[in-house]
């Protein structure tokens, strides 16, 4: 626990002690909770200007690593996550008192909140959310707070958001944007220090994954890396990583033949807790086999390169916004992207010339739930990815996630003027909160999972680079090979492909539709009038073809079924909100009448 300066309560949970930084100047009193390299006195000193909870804005924007901010500033207090949604903040009353935490089913156990039987509609009819829907909390009565905003609970009085943070303008050239991200990332990889036992991290092969490792190299040279060692013709991840090893001489290389991973889609299906639905279920067992085998080899901190997928590359929807500003360099970039993709010319000019708004494009996702997939992908030059519904959503479903999308059209504003900055953030903040919720897998059996390039500071620098020359047809991650060129050996940051593991994942789903069909068998959602078994069934029996999404919607559908699952065995149990283990963290927030001015 955490007082008030009056000694009354403020901040209670479950924490290790390096986790939180509390300092004060007078009645102001700030807590940064995570992962910061901050000590109490320089805290103390960037809080001594501070007179109102907007002034704490200055605060969190000089912060780097990956953390909560909690102030208390005369009698108000002011609860803030990270802008791309990896710790996030949820609000709700308490006998009419306003409490936050860090985390929904805590605030759900404490009101006796039921699941969102309407997003859960959304969730199996849909499968793929993008902010606002990702930053949607799952119980009702439980509000979470966006990404970009903090909540400000007044010393008498209802808890409101306030929007803090906005993108930086998109207009740094390449070369000095890329020196920029190259500092911010060293900076957040040094952070992650362990306090006791080892730093691991992935090392696929990939150019995400292998740059970390390098960086991380720098401060522990006795890294511990690991992969997966298979491939196939359309997988050439581990001849990159294996050059990789060489030039990583100190660490220790771990490396595990990828026959003795868990096949995707396999039995058992479990999760550790029951904060939301998991949208990634397929590789589950594989992930947790990978754990345990870190943990065995002493790891208590674990890096991967989750998220730069999302920085570092993009659609060509930044097209959009480029044409009305220099449409000849937009139709160059366009006429590459069509001989890539194989887009028609049709389609890819009308993209480019229809002027819809958000709202707009949204209402075009609800109707187009009740149509099937077109043959061909459109160009991707719209505000994002529009999918039919999942083939054993009920009719009860599609019209609730109908009714959602057009409320989401009647609210919904652009993230950025610019559309690919727009795309951008729109990626960082659905990715942000359901890897989140991967930590916690590693949480739940002893390691801390650290995502850096999903560090505030470090996507403001890649998003602060010319989105045309962040984005390109002609170059692989253009801002992290400029980044670590000089670092990371150049067959890693030249290569043009990306690993694809798509045939493996087909197999194996086709090998574990009994096992699937069987979870499914008395299904939860089933009962709720959400998905038709028998649809289930035919879909999963049927060969896909091309152009089918369900797969990935399936994941969404298992991980919605085993969560409410995991809420039944729990309410029939009483057991604890947290799993055995469970090194995440709880903050809430107890009004106090002595703090009011």
């Amino acid at each position: 626990m955490v007082p008030h300066a009056s000694g009354r309560p403020w901040l209670a949970g479950s924490w290790a002690p390096e986790d939180l930084v509390v300092a004060e100047a007078g009645r102001v009193r700030v807590a940064v909770f995570g992962l910061s390299a901050i000590t109490p006195e320089r805290l103390a000193a960037l809080i001594s200007p501070v007179r109102g909870l907007p002034d704490v804005d200055r605060v969190a924007r000089r912060l780097p690593g990956s953390a909560h901010v909690v102030a208390s500033v005369h009698g108000q207090v002011r609860f803030q996550g990270t802008v791309t949604g990896t710790r996030c903040v949820f609000a709700a009353c308490v006998d009419e008192v306003p409490v936050a935490a860090d985390r929904a089913d805590v605030l759900a156990r404490m009101t006796g909140a039921e699941p969102d039987e309407e997003l859960l509609a959304a969730g199996v009819t849909h499968g793929m959310f993008f902010a606002p829907l990702s930053e949607r909390s799952w119980w009702r009565g439980v509000h979470q707070v966006a990404a970009d905003s903090y909540l400000a609970i007044p010393g008498n009085g209802a808890a409101r958001t306030v929007r803090w943070w906005n993108p930086p303008e998109p207009d740094v050239p390449l070369a000095q944007g890329a020196a920029q991200v190259r500092e911010s990332l060293r900076e957040a990889v040094a952070q992650r220090q362990t306090h006791q036992g080892r730093l691991s991290a992935d090392l696929s092969g990939g150019m995400d994954s292998t740059s970390l490792c390098f960086l991380a190299a720098e401060h522990h040279p006795d890294l511990l890396t690991f992969r997966w060692n298979g491939g196939s013709a359309i997988n050439d991840d581990p001849r990159y990583a294996t050059q990789a090893e060489r030039s990583l001489a100190h660490a220790e290389h771990l490396t595990v033949p990828e026959t003795d991973a868990p096949p995707v889609f396999a039995p058992p299906y479990s999760l550790p807790d029951t904060e939301a639905p998991r949208a990634l279920t397929r590789g589950m067992n594989a992930i947790r086999s990978e754990i345990r085998l870190l943990v065995e080899h002493g790891a208590t901190r674990h890096m991967a390169g989750h998220g730069a997928d999302e920085l570092f590359t993009g659609s060509a929807a930044y097209l959009h916004t480029l044409f009305r500003r220099s449409p000849f360099a937009a139709l160059r970039q366009l006429r590459a992207h069509r001989a890539l993709y194989r887009w028609p010319l049709a389609s890819s000019l009308s993209g480019l010339l229809r002027g819809e708004d958000l709202g707009a494009w949204w209402r075009r996702c609800a109707d187009g739930l009740g149509r099937p997939a077109p043959p061909s992908p459109a160009p991707a030059l719209d505000w994002g990815v529009q999918v039919p519904a999942t083939p054993w959503a009920t009719g009860d479903a599609v019209k609730t996630t109908q009714t959602i999308f057009y409320g989401v059209a009647d609210q919904v504003a652009p993230l950025a003027q610019d559309r690919g900055q727009h795309e951008a953030l729109t990626a960082l903040r659905s990715a942000g909160p359901a890897l989140r919720l991967l930590g916690r897998e590693f949480a739940a059996e002893g390691l801390r999972l650290e995502l850096p390039y999903l560090d505030d500071r470090v996507a403001e620098a890649a998003l602060s680079i010319v989105p045309h020359e962040r984005y390109t047809p002609w170059r692989y991650k253009p801002v992290l090979a400029t980044a670590m060129r000089g670092l990371v050996p150049d067959v890693i940051l030249d290569r043009t492909t990306k690993g694809d593991c798509e045939e493996s994942v087909d197999r194996a789903l086709q090998e574990h539709i009994p096992d699937l069909l069987e979870l499914f068998t008395d299904s939860l959602l089933a009962r709720r009038g959400l998905i038709d078994p028998a649809r289930l069934r035919t879909t999963l029996l049927t060969p896909p073809r091309s152009g089918d999404v369900w797969s990935a919607q399936l994941e969404a559908t298992l991980g919605a079924e085993l969560w409410l699952r995991e809420i039944a065995a729990r309410t029939t149990t009483s057991a604890p909100a947290g799993p055995a283990r469970d090194d995440s963290h709880r903050l809430h927030r107890v009004p106090d009448p002595e703090e009011r001015s």
